[in-house]
């Protein structure tokens, strides 16, 4: 029997969205009134969706349509505003350029934070996770000695992707972070990707290049104004993704 990853049941997730632009006490007197200058933007409706251990999810929909509020629902970043998400696994998320990086610190001492954390720092080791890091990420000794601050974008994503995919995921979660960086590093991540798949991680990845999703994912939704309006092959949700746009 499949072993349940995550499990969202009626899922639903609304923002407070500022409608005129009111920022201050003097913009509330000079155009709020009577009325409050927020109104409720729903992201997300009635979402009911399983991944099982060691499937593989990819995520499509036109900007605006709720996919990286998904991805945060799932890792806890938002709480919905109804119905409950369930997930059985450790997360390890590259859900943004540059997210869970502290700019004012070096690269060494980032992932250094990163392998404490996810209870993967051990003295004896560091070091070799360190040269897996810089290997893989092709940034030198000195680049990492360097504040993260310093980094180019293409950097960024070198080091965030290196820094998670060193070690095994159990659930690896990946939001547009290839769009970023050479064809060549892009390559050398799928191929990554793969062989974590191949290990038995559960992967969900998002990505407006349905080319991109076919490729790395067997499964594959489409999201149209917050809901799921296609869940099937990864070839299927592309359709119906490149449908969108006729």
């Amino acid at each position: 029997m499949k072993q349940l990853a995550i499990e969202l049941n009626d899922v639903s997730v609304s923002y407070l969205h500022n409608k005129r632009g009111i920022y201050s006490v003097k913009d509330f007197l000079l155009k709020g009134g009577l009325f409050s200058p927020f109104e409720n933007k729903h992201v997300l409706h009635n979402i009911n969706l399983k991944v099982y251990k060691g499937e593989s999810l990819g995520v499509l929909g036109r900007n605006g349509e709720g996919k990286s509020t998904l991805l945060r629902t799932i890792v806890g970043i938002i709480i919905p505003d109804s119905g409950t998400c369930k997930v059985s696994i450790p997360i390890s998320p590259l859900l943004a350029l540059g997210a869970g990086l502290e700019l004012e610190l070096t690269g060494l001492e980032n992932i250094k934070i990163y392998m404490a954390l996810s209870g993967k720092y051990q003295k004896h080791t560091i070091k070799d996770l360190i040269a897996q890091v810089s290997d893989f990420s092709e940034l030198t000794m000195d680049q990492l000695k360097m504040p993260v601050k310093m980094y180019s974008s293409g950097m960024l994503a070198r080091l965030a992707f290196s820094t998670v995919m060193t070690t095994q995921p159990e659930l690896l979660m990946i939001d547009e972070v290839l769009a970023v960086g050479d064809k060549g590093f892009q390559e050398k991540c799928k191929k990554r990707i793969h062989e974590v798949k191949e290990a038995g991680a559960t992967v969900i990845f998002v990505s407006h290049n349905p080319e991109e999703v076919m490729e790395v994912c067997e499964r594959g939704i489409c999201l149209k104004e917050g809901t799921i309006i296609c869940d099937g092959s990864s070839e299927e949700a592309g359709k119906e993704y490149t449908k969108l746009f006729m």
